[in-house]
């Protein structure tokens, strides 16, 4: 899984909470940062997007991840993806 702590990660077990909050939002609807070949599983994606430093984070009051998935976000990327398809036709 990872290999190396990114850069600003404080420890290991900050970096399970930040790639379990990643989780639930790419779970939420949230898009993946990464192309894969493979069909991946939220855990694993979100720790494959840490990996690869695709993801920004912040200690803050709350910390995590910068990047929520609403539930209006996800919605309003559905939209435009149905559109741009609907375009093509």
């Amino acid at each position: 899984m990872i290999q190396n702590i990114p850069e600003g990660v404080d420890s290991k077990f900050r970096l399970v909470l930040l790639i379990a909050r990643r989780a639930e939002q790419l779970i939420r609807g949230a898009r993946p940062k990464i192309k894969t070949e493979r069909a991946l599983k939220p855990t694993r994606l979100a720790a494959e997007e840490f990996q690869e430093n695709e993801i920004r984070w912040d200690y803050g009051e709350e910390g995590g991840v910068l990047e929520p998935a609403t539930e209006e976000s996800a919605a309003e990327e559905l939209e435009e993806e149905e559109e741009a398809v609907s375009s093509l036709d």
